[in-house]
Order: C-alpha cells, then sequence, then structure tokens
C-alpha cells in the first residue's frame, strides 16, 4: 500500500515539474528569485524531450509500483500518462522535437512578458 502511494506522489511531482517548466515564468513574474531554478527545470525538460531520454522520476515510480506489486509501464512518464491524451497514436521523434520547441516558445514569449511587465513597474517607480 505505502509504495503504491509513493508511487502516486512522484507522478503528482512529476506533473508539478512538468508545469513548473511550462509556466514556470509566471511565478519569475511575482518572485523573481525563482528564475534561475526554473531556467534550469527548462534545460533539463528541453534536453530530456529533444533527447528522448528519461527523467529520473520514470524509474523511480516504476521501481516503487513494481514493489507495490502493480504492472508497470515501459517507456517514459510523457510517453505513458501524457502522450495517450495528447497524440493517441504514440510518440514519434518529430513529436518529441515539438514538444521541445513548444516549451521554449512557451517560455520565451512568457519571459518577455515577465521582462516587460518588471520594466514597466520599474518605470513606474521612478
Amino acid at each position: 500500500m505505502i509504495f503504491r502511494l509513493l508511487a502516486d506522489v512522484v507522478v503528482l511531482l512529476h506533473v508539478a515539474y512538468i508545469l513548473f517548466v511550462v509556466l514556470g515564468a509566471l511565478v519569475v513574474r511575482f518572485r523573481p528569485v525563482v528564475a534561475w531554478p526554473h531556467v534550469a527545470a527548462v534545460v533539463w525538460g528541453v534536453y530530456v524531450a529533444a533527447t528522448d531520454r528519461v527523467c529520473p522520476l520514470t524509474p523511480l515510480e516504476i521501481g516503487l509500483r513494481v514493489r507495490a506489486g502493480q504492472v508497470c509501464y515501459h517507456g517514459g512518464f510523457v510517453a505513458h500518462y501524457v502522450l495517450p491524451v495528447l497524440y493517441p497514436a504514440g510518440l514519434t521523434p518529430g513529436i518529441l522535437a515539438a514538444e521541445a520547441v513548444f516549451v521554449v516558445v512557451v517560455n520565451l514569449a512568457l519571459y518577455s512578458w515577465v521582462w516587460r511587465a518588471r520594466a514597466r513597474s520599474r518605470a513606474g517607480a521612478a
């Protein structure tokens, strides 16, 4: 029971990490100290997506599920949980590349917004 619960917690952490990678710049707008950890998370997320690597959280989750006596999946977290929802046909190198480009474009747009908003705040304070 405890291993299943821990595996589910790892899944929630994985989802939270992915959301942070994609939308963390929104947090940076109000907490600038988060910028460097967010940039590092984006670099890691893009690297994992673009090179078809497996995030370390995936084997951790699978190991916990094995210890819980559950049937495990093969491949990565995104391939197992996210792609069936977004791309029912399956994972291809093109989808992985598009995923990496999407993350970069979203973050460039959000950081552009953060930079402009902070510049306006400074101008208004002066």
